[in-house]
């Protein structure tokens, strides 16, 4: 199969195994040898920031935006900046109104160390909402990846969406780019249907169990006659080795095993695999705020 594909890598850069310990070691360790890959595959990709982790890795920060990759924003702390779609303990929503403020406050940090403000967006967990659209546009944000395909199951391509709702049509500039899912397979998962995401597939089970799921959501959108894009959702502590449980403070947190299973080295090889199973296919890659450029331009379609 080789066709016009469009791919879109994103890196939520964050701390690691996400809101589950204080720890930057991902960031650190993680993204030097994804630069390197990427560098040796001529591709660039998308690495989105928390304000935190750009103030407390500026060296980070300065390796992707000297590679040429793009510098995004994920939010100031990881939190859940929009609608929450599960509940997650000790993990309370921002209240609408307060969606602005933090969102400028992410953008200063990641534009204090980057040198200028960052255009792209995804939110923590891709919970997004109509506040933070809005709170981007507001902000000259080009981009958002945070529709998550998985669990609204309307939009399968990328859109300019409303500011009445998010999830809908409208005549906003931002360009919103939804993350990849298997909407072509059945799902077992009644409600959330979370067994259509890619993550943590690529790692877990191999590329090329994930590259089935690929493949199938190619074919949904070829008989629908929609352009084929692919948005993935990475994170750096994925290919850094990460232990089972973590000991802080006062309590021990022991995260479900398929968050830790065949981070490190395995996930590395995986990965590689995958690019190249997409290079196969006729892939192009872009930075999001590129692809957004283009999608706006009509160039893409």
């Amino acid at each position: 199969m080789r066709d016009n594909i469009h791919v879109i890598f994103g890196f939520d850069m964050e701390t690691d195994v996400g809101s589950f310990t204080p720890y930057y070691d991902g960031v650190r360790n993680g993204t030097p040898p994804l630069i390197e890959l990427f560098d040796k595959k001529g591709i660039k990709g998308t690495f989105y920031y928390t304000g935190d982790a750009a103030r407390r890795n500026p060296e980070s920060v300065e390796l992707v935006k000297e590679s040429g990759n793009e510098v995004g924003c994920h939010s100031l702390f990881h939190e859940t900046v929009g609608d929450e779609l599960f509940p997650i303990p000790g993990v309370v929503p921002l209240l609408p109104e307060e969606v602005p403020f933090r969102i400028g406050k992410a953008t200063e940090w990641v534009e204090q160390v980057l040198g200028h403000q960052p255009v792209s967006f995804r939110a923590p967990r891709l919970w997004g909402s109509t506040a933070l659209l809005n709170a981007l546009e507001g902000l000259n944000y080009v981009s958002d990846a945070s529709y998550p395909m998985y669990f609204y199951r309307e939009r399968y391509a990328p859109y300019n969406p409303s500011s009445d709702n998010w999830t809908k049509e409208g005549d906003m500039k931002i360009v919103e780019i939804p993350n990849f899912a298997d909407m072509a397979m059945v799902s077992k998962d009644p409600g959330l249907e979370r067994d259509r995401d890619q993550w943590p597939l690529f790692r877990t089970q191999g590329a090329d169990a994930l590259m089935k799921h690929i493949d199938g959501f190619l074919r949904f959108l070829k008989e629908r006659q929609l352009p084929m894009v692919l948005c993935f959702y990475f994170h750096p502590w994925e290919f850094v080795p990460i232990q089972e449980s973590y000991h802080y403070g006062e309590a021990t947190v022991i995260p479900d095993r398929f968050l830790t299973l065949g981070c490190g080295d395995k996930a590395m090889r995986e990965f590689s695999i995958l690019i190249d199973r997409l290079k196969d296919r006729g892939s192009t890659f872009h930075r999001a705020d590129e692809f957004a450029a283009s999608w706006n331009k009509g160039t893409i379609r």
